[in-house]
């Protein structure tokens, strides 16, 4: 069983929505479990292909293909730079994989904290991401925020859905950068060439708002450092929002 909690407001078909949520089904697929009556909404399974989700619907998939005796505990070493009874935060290092997916089952983040952290992870995202509030992608290391139960999961989704959180990439990217500032505001969306990546997208995208400051430029070889921080909302309480911090070092 996989559990999803619709946080965005696109109001898209079911099979579309669940497609672009999960790499691992195809929409034909989707449209057949609904057809069979394995997908639930709100704890409702007679729904069409035609429903359009909506913030707060949850969705329950049976007989999802990677079933938990495919997510093997294994034993990989993972670099914890903090945690208390709620959270932990890992350092994830460039190479490793953060979830099961794509016919990666073994080696990735999740595998890990399946090992070291069994029964101590939150339950909403099911058997494949355990404890998994937000992900980066394999080739990029940084910290990563991970849920040891749902409490803490609801809030650090909350936080992330509004733009509550801090997240700032240290990034070598190529080409001189001449401006010492840069604000990029461009919609990102699921890639329509490669589901599997997002793109620069005005169809069913989001707003994506990022600063980008030069640390440092390297002439001879064309090559800038830069510090890329996402658009966060301000906190107008006195509470202190997580920071995050990812280190990203890229070829763009």
């Amino acid at each position: 069983m996989k559990k999803i909690v619709v946080d965005d407001e696109n109001f898209l078909r079911i099979d579309q929505y669940l497609s672009n949520k999960n790499s691992e089904l195809t929409r034909s697929s989707i449209q057949k479990l609904i057809t069979d009556g394995k997908i639930k909404v709100n704890n409702i399974n007679n729904i069409k292909c035609s429903y359009k989700v909506k913030n707060g619907d949850v969705i329950e998939i049976e007989d999802f293909d990677v079933k938990e005796a495919d997510i093997l505990p294994e034993n990989i070493p993972l670099d914890i730079v903090y945690e208390d009874h709620d959270i932990a935060i890992v350092n994830k290092p460039k190479g490793m994989v953060v979830h099961p997916g794509n016919g990666n089952y073994s080696g990735t983040m999740v595998n890990s904290l399946m090992y070291s952290h069994k029964d101590k992870l939150s339950n909403i995202n099911g058997v494949i991401r355990p404890g998994i509030v937000h992900r980066i992608d394999k080739d990029t290391s940084g910290l990563l925020v991970v849920a040891k139960n749902d409490r803490a999961h609801k809030v650090l989704s909350d936080k992330f859905k509004v733009h509550d959180i801090d997240r700032e990439y240290i990034c070598l990217v190529k080409g001189v950068i001449n401006k010492e500032n840069i604000t990029i505001n461009l919609p990102i969306g699921r890639s329509e060439k490669d589901r599997k990546k997002m793109a620069v997208t005005n169809k069913n995208a989001r707003e994506a708002i990022t600063h980008i400051k030069v640390l440092e430029r390297f002439k001879k070889s064309g090559y800038t450092l830069v510090s890329a921080k996402l658009e966060t909302r301000q906190n107008t309480s006195n509470k202190s929002s997580y920071v995050i911090y990812r280190v990203s070092y890229s070829r763009r």
